[in-house]
């Protein structure tokens, strides 16, 4: 057995013993490299990456693939052009590979070190090679990724200790994500949900005392109310009293679907707990299964800052559906836990969660759902290939059995790549479709999504009476239906609107309402925050305020590499180059050598010109 240790200072084990490592730290930085990389490098890249001072940079790459081959024994093979990591059975690397899992590594294993919550250190921590500028800007990212995916495994496993009625064994996972990332809201209040659920009470009260104090000391920002609500030991479906057996129940359920669709959430997750216990009541394992899903589906996406209770309810969901043989219903569990790890950047966990839907779902409805969502995470992490046949195969399948609000959700996001893309013909016809079938269906809560993107659209192509008009009708809509998301977005293209008229102090201000409104809860979709700074930054060093945008692009670079938000990296990147960084340039092309966005590559071209 061999273990690749690269996480704290690398090391390599054979059957628990450490062997002497490969000499040098390029060897070290080669080998995270080739096993972390988006796709297998070739070996020009790998020689200007690392070896580009050597009199032979290809030779002196040879040289140190022989050593690592020499240090690993045929427990792994590193070979071609471009240069392929195989690990055999019998290794063990100790971070998450990207892509990974024993399919993408010939049989490797993916271990989590000395556990999730005795983490070693740093990747590659003491062995960074000097000199080699592109790769520590890449090392950077990949570290960020690397925490932000230990991280999510630790919230993983607390909500389903939570689920399973486990809440003392939940804390120490909760711990270890409030201790790996204590500026996250969520797990803060995922600690907070476990000590109540636990018991503990005023170690609740305690948690939430403590996590007030860090938000408004080191972010300057009020906690939500989710978290204080926590401490009420929530994520108990059962808090109404019972009625009347199985007709009740599923009385109950459809009354809860029909206020949530209509918008009366309160009375709508009323219904809907009353449902669950009245299946419970009357041992239908089934029909609780299918009344928790819809419990945890109105958590996540009609309460805001919901997503942790609705991620808990869910996976009960998942056990009593599996219990009772409904696979709709654990179809339905395993897509809406996809969705909140989608929304939260944390892609590994989302990616299993999804994968899992996936290998169960039969119906176009059920198989059109998880496409949308597959497109969603695959265009915010800038695979916009990938994102663009997952919606066409989403948009397909839903027509097929006239889902036309599922038609419309994947219109519009498919809309929303194109215009990143800059492809303006193909967003105006996406956005026409959805606009015509959210009118159709009536669809209020979602409107301000497409209407917002039509307004930059519109801004794009010089219209900018369209546009404002667009982005107004937008931002008054998403308060209306409370929407930070929306609110987001809008304001957003009303800061530039402002900044297109020259009014800095206006913009300035909308952009700040902007941050504010897509942040303002723990569950946040995270590429719209992003989305929202980037543009902020722009227009702040188009006006020459560096000191504004500094701070800004600091939580850019950070936020975009820990939910793995592909260009939005590399416009950090581009960012700290306009702000002098002169690496920065050289590290925005080797972070965006592999995103397919024509308009990616031609802002890179014009910044180095």
């Amino acid at each position: 057995m061999v273990t690749i240790r690269l996480l704290g200072p690398p090391a390599i084990e054979r059957d628990g013993r450490e062997v002497r490592g490969p000499r040098g730290r390029k060897a070290w930085a080669l080998l995270a490299y080739l096993l972390l990389a988006e796709r297998p490098p070739s070996r020009r890249h790998l020689a200007e990456l690392l070896f580009g001072d050597a009199d032979d940079p290809l030779r002196a790459l040879r040289w140190t693939l022989a050593e690592l081959r020499r240090t690993l024994g045929p427990a792994a093979v590193l070979d071609g052009d471009p240069v392929v990591a195989t690990l055999g059975e019998g290794v063990v690397v100790d971070v998450g590979v990207k892509g990974g899992g024993p399919e993408g590594l010939g049989g490797g294993k993916i271990i989590d070190g000395d556990g999730l919550l005795e983490p070693r250190g740093d990747l590659l921590e003491g062995a960074v090679p000097t000199g080699c500028a592109e790769f520590e800007a890449w090392l950077l990212v990949a570290r960020h990724r690397v925490s932000a995916a230990a991280e999510a495994r630790l919230r993983e496993a607390a909500i389903a200790l939570l689920a399973g009625g486990r809440p003392g064994e939940a804390i120490v996972y909760a711990s270890g994500a409030v201790a790996r990332n204590p500026h996250d809201e969520g797990n803060h209040e995922l600690l907070v949900r476990s000590l109540a659920m636990a018991g503990d009470r005023a170690g609740a009260l305690r948690q939430v005392a403590a996590c007030e104090d860090i938000l408004r000391r080191d972010l300057g920002v009020a906690a939500s109310p989710a978290l204080r609500e926590a401490a009420t030991g929530g994520a108990n479906p059962a808090m109404v009293a019972p009625l009347s057996g199985r007709a009740a129940a599923v009385s109950q359920l459809e009354a809860g679907r029909a206020a949530i669709l209509a918008g009366a959430v309160d009375a709508g997750l009323e219904c809907l707990r009353r449902a669950v216990t009245e299946a419970r009541r009357c041992d239908d394992v089934a029909l609780q299964g299918r009344a928790l899903v819809a419990l945890g589906s109105a958590l996540v996406h009609a309460v805001r800052g919901g997503d942790n209770e609705g991620a808990i309810v869910l996976h009960m969901a998942i056990e009593l559906a599996t219990r009772a043989g409904d696979r709709s219903t654990a179809v339905t569990a395993h897509r809406e836990l996809g969705f909140v790890e989608v929304q939260a950047g944390r892609r590994d966990t989302a990616e299993d969660w999804l994968a899992r839907a996936e290998a169960m779902a039969e119906t176009d409805q059920e198989h059109a759902a998880i496409l949308g969502v597959r497109g969603m995470s695959a265009s915010d992490r800038a695979d916009y290939p990938a994102a663009l046949n997952h919606f066409g195969a989403s948009i397909e399948r839903a027509g097929r059995c006239a889902d036309h609000r599922q038609q419309a959700w994947s219109l519009t996001l498919l809309a929303r790549a194109h215009l990143l893309r800059d492809e303006r013909r193909q967003t105006a016809a996406a956005l026409a479709s959805a606009l015509e079938l959210v009118q159709r269906e009536r669809w209020m809560a979602f409107l301000p999504l497409p209407q917002a993107l039509r307004a930059e659209l519109d801004l794009h192509d010089g219209d900018v009476d369209g546009a404002a008009d667009g982005f107004e009708r937008a931002w008054t809509l998403a308060c209306q239906v409370g929407d930070p998301c929306w609110e987001g977005i809008a304001a957003r293209g009303i800061g530039l609107l402002h900044a297109g008229r020259g009014d800095n102090v206006a913009a300035s201000g909308w952009f700040t309402e902007a941050s504010v409104r897509a942040s303002r809860l723990p569950d946040r979709y995270q590429w719209m925050h992003g989305y929202v700074l980037d543009a902020a930054i722009t227009t702040a060093l188009d006006r020459g305020d560096e000191n504004g945008a500094r701070p800004l692009v600091t939580s850019l670079a950070s936020l975009a590499a820990r939910c793995d938000l592909g260009e939005l990296v590399v416009r950090a990147h581009l960012h700290r180059y306009r702000l002098g960084d002169s690496t920065a340039l050289a590290s925005a092309r080797l972070l965006g050598a592999n995103i397919d966005n024509p308009a990616l590559g031609r802002l890179l071209d014009e910044v180095g010109a």
